[in-house]
């Protein structure tokens, strides 16, 4: 017979499991939602028109798919010889539609009836042809037929030979359709398919999909100049050693990224990392914290928002030497190091300042660190971060500190942190904690008159 003391023991052991069971579930589900994309629910009709970056239609389709988008597919005669509509189909999951007389549209009117549901048209590859076309309002197939009738936004990826691309002609077909209010995504510059080389590649299939999610963020930062930093710094011991700090410069290009995709006019200052600008942000790229300064302080005047999320580092080699210093066994070598200038101190206290955003990788005590830094700076919001859990890594954990107290983000990939940091941030600008910057003062003086 069990004693009333070891029953009490075993209630209380199932009360711990099943405490720990919610809470695992309770993380979970977190996480899961963390996961969840702008694209979620999201309704795409994806053209395909004939060229050979039109394999790479699959992988866009892959990639739309897995951000939860409803990715309908329309296909040229020309695409059905580079990728068949098989393919497209068990990839979307959903009939691929070909024939501008199909008979299983209702009405028989694919041309109307396919893009009505759509919140975005998406051509990629777009063919000089499918351009020349949608620039004319030609509509002799079911995609230029559908983009004509279309009732929601088109984006096209052009595709097509350097001299294809270059021709005046063509030219005129993309500022006529820029003029009408269709999004051009590309083309890039590089090797092509036929040996020659120059502009006319289409986008890679992530670069389409980020401008894709791009198009879906609420334009928050509309006519701000935005200044970010980013990355480390490197200071020079000799020719070949430096000082650094642990940074892939992810999280700021994430918040470039972000910034840009709110509306804003956004610049980069960036330390020596391995990655590519976001799409429509200007780079600078330094190497020391003197070089990041100068670039800082030339801009800062001009900036409405400036996000200081550089890993800087704090000090430099007063001399640096000259020739690479051999190693000497069993002899010590001393540097004499100092203080490299304050950033985003030196912006926080200008007289007419941008609105300033820093942050903070801690080790430990996040919150209490955090605080203090704020205070220290004299900014109206920082954003903190465990660095052991986010260096290198491709999600973070951001928690905000402002004159309200704390707001975590929780956890999920990094431009989606960045997304929620920059709508904090447009929400404090909306509220009036806004410093007024000669930039910004200067444009609404300029404003005319409703």
């Amino acid at each position: 017979m069990t004693s009333p003391k070891n029953a009490a023991q075993r209630r209380r052991l199932i009360c711990v499991r099943a405490g720990k069971a919610l809470e695992s579930r309770f993380l979970f589900n977190a996480r899961a939602a963390a996961r969840m994309t702008t694209l979620e629910g999201k309704r795409i009709l994806l053209g395909i028109t004939g060229g050979i970056a039109a394999y790479k239609a699959a992988e866009l389709v892959r990639l739309l798919m897995k951000a939860g988008a409803n990715v309908r597919v329309a296909m040229t005669d020309a695409a059905c010889r580079f990728v068949t509509p098989v393919t497209m189909q068990a990839l979307s999951g959903q009939r691929v539609w070909t024939d501008l007389w199909d008979p299983q549209v209702a009405d028989n009117m694919g041309h109307i009836e396919l893009s009505r549901d759509r919140d975005l048209i998406v051509v990629a590859p777009g063919s000089a042809d499918f351009i020349a076309k949608a620039a004319l309002g030609l509509a002799d197939d079911l995609l230029s037929a559908l983009t004509l009738a279309r009732r929601c936004p088109l984006l096209v990826a052009p595709a097509m030979n350097v001299e294809m691309w270059g021709h005046p002609a063509t030219q005129r077909n993309v500022r006529a359709l820029r003029d009408d209010g269709v999004l051009i995504a590309g083309p890039a510059a590089g090797e092509q398919a036929c040996g020659e080389t120059g502009m006319g590649r289409m986008l890679e299939p992530e670069a389409i999909a980020a401008e894709v999610e791009a198009f879906f963020q609420p334009r928050l930062l509309a006519g701000k100049r935005v200044l970010v930093t980013a990355g480390p710094t490197e200071e020079p011991i000799d020719p070949v050693r430096v000082i650094t700090n642990s940074s892939s410069g992810k999280m700021g290009f994430a918040v470039a990224r972000a910034a840009q995709e709110a509306g804003g006019e956004v610049t980069l200052v960036s330390g020596p990392v391995a990655l590519a600008a976001p799409a429509g942000v200007a780079r600078v790229d330094v190497r020391t914290a003197r070089q990041m300064f100068d670039a800082v302080k030339a801009r800062a005047d001009a900036c409405d928002v400036f996000i200081a999320v550089a890993a800087v580092a704090d000090y430099r080699v007063r001399h640096p030497a000259e020739h690479k210093i051999k190693k000497r066994a069993g002899k010590r070598l001393t540097l004499e190091l100092e203080e490299n200038p304050d950033i985003l101190a030196y912006v926080a206290r200008l007289p007419k300042r941008p609105f300033c955003v820093g942050f903070a990788a801690e080790s430990r005590d996040l919150a209490r660190n955090a605080r203090a830094k704020r205070a220290e700076k004299g900014v109206p919001l920082l954003a903190a971060n465990l660095a052991q859990e986010a260096l290198g890594a491709e999600d973070n954990a951001l928690t905000l500190f402002d004159e309200r107290g704390e707001h975590p983000l929780g956890r999920g990939p990094k431009i989606e942190q960045a997304r929620k940091l920059v709508a904090h941030i447009a929400a404090m600008l909306a509220a009036g904690d806004r410093p007024a910057g000669r930039a910004a003062a200067g444009r609404r003086a300029r404003q005319p008159r409703s």
